[in-house]
């Protein structure tokens, strides 16, 4: 019986560096160049914060252009034969709240499209709204500005994710409508809120998640078999801030559990969520820490859709920024990305790990800014190819670039 592995493509034979544990340090010495071939972009000057996404054999990657201090589109190109197709613009705003870490998302099913951006609700710095983008199939222009939400409080929503779901989309969100200051002066924590949104923009199945979660990190979803599940970064009143995971089982959604006990204790948020990719009941989660000031990089699997996980394995540490995102090659293999940071410049890798916590050689796609405003690259995997983009700044201005690498089958008994 044969079995089809996914192995990073490269000039020579990646150099497996064994089965590494938590504890040890993780190789990093590159000793062959990277089969890696960068892309036409379909993104101009002044653009950054891109996303890429791929569901079945459609791979979209959407960006957000600068017309000028105010004004912002967010454009979106198809992949066909292995390039970007032109650019289409979704929507063009003015009064948007634009955030290197909380950045507009697209997803696709079955030809239905759905996008959202991040509109300022009051003069509050962090005051804003998501508002939706849609596309029915066959549809000739998107409806923009639909609500997701509608407590009309005048604070931070957003940190969204989402995935296709039945014949809709499934989204969550960070929701600070409980943050409001009462009048005896107290405020309420970050909830975490999901839902079920059709193709038309209707948000129905609304529930909270969780009554207290870190204000600012990413979130992360997947479909398993048994139904959603949601990863984030939670925080508990003693302020240990580390990742845990929500699922939808039997129509109902469990209590929060934490999915490893960093023990990280911080009193702020680190804005660093956590990634994840399912394959039916697998799952693999990818998510950086800091726990006993050690920061680092780590990789973990479930095989029975997130009840129960096994030990971590450490990806990268030492100068690790985090940033990460995971996907699975096949049923053994992920891959997983993250940031490093070093002499003023970060460097976004890419490495393989298999589920018995074996670890290719590290790669580095690209060399970027080390500041804030090189955002969070993105990776995804179509028909056997990797693809890749990130924020490239060159003096005063940004550019979208994006880069592609094959991956080889490989035949086992």
């Amino acid at each position: 019986m044969q079995k089809v592995v996914y192995r990073l493509s490269l000039v020579l034979f990646l150099l497996c560096v064994g089965c590494k544990k938590q504890q040890e340090r993780p190789q990093k010495k590159e000793v062959a160049q990277l089969d890696l071939q960068e892309m036409k972009s379909p993104a101009k000057a002044m653009s950054s914060l891109p996303h890429i996404v791929s569901n079945k054999d459609l791979t979209l990657l959407s960006w957000v252009e600068a017309v000028n201090d105010s004004v912002f589109t967010v454009k979106y190109a198809q992949l066909q034969d292995g390039e970007w197709q032109g650019a289409q613009t979704i929507i063009m705003g003015s009064d948007w709240f634009v955030n290197w870490a909380d950045y507009p998302i697209i997803a696709e099913n079955n030809g239905h499209l759905w996008s959202h951006v991040l509109k300022k609700s009051s003069k509050g710095t962090y005051s804003y709204d998501i508002q939706m983008n849609v596309k029915p199939r066959n549809a000739q222009e998107w409806t923009t500005g639909l609500a997701l939400h509608t407590d009309a409080t005048p604070t931070e929503h957003g940190f969204v994710s989402v995935t296709p779901y039945k014949d809709a989309f499934f989204v969550n969100w960070l929701d600070g409508r409980n943050t409001m200051q009462n009048e005896v002066g107290e405020r309420g924590a970050m909830t975490l809120r999901a839902g079920v949104v059709s193709v038309a923009g209707k948000l129905v199945q609304e529930q909270e998640l969780d009554a207290s979660t870190c204000d600012c990190c990413q979130t992360t979803s997947a479909i398993t078999d048994n139904g959603p599940v949601v990863l984030y970064r939670d925080r508990t009143e003693d302020e240990v801030r580390d990742i845990s995971i929500v699922r939808q089982v039997q129509g109902q959604w469990t209590a929060p559990k934490t999915i490893h006990a960093d023990n990280w204790v911080i009193k702020g948020c680190p804005v660093n969520g956590p990634k994840v990719s399912a394959m039916g009941n697998n799952l693999v989660a990818a998510w950086f820490t800091a726990a006993q000031e050690t920061p680092r990089v780590q990789v973990i699997f479930s095989d029975d859709g997130g009840e129960h996980f096994s030990d971590p394995v450490l990806i990268a540490d030492e100068h690790v920024m985090g940033r990460v995102d995971v996907l699975w090659a096949d049923e053994e293999t992920a891959v997983v990305s993250w940031m490093e940071s070093e002499a003023g410049k970060a460097f976004f890798k890419v490495m393989q790990v298999d589920r018995n916590g074996t670890l290719s050689t590290p790669w580095t796609i690209a060399v970027m800014e080390g500041s804030r405003k090189s955002g969070f690259p993105q990776m995804e995997i179509e028909e056997g190819t990797l693809y890749f983009a990130w924020t490239d700044y060159t003096d005063d201005t940004s550019k979208v670039r994006t880069a592609k690498m094959l991956v080889t089958a490989l035949a086992t008994e």
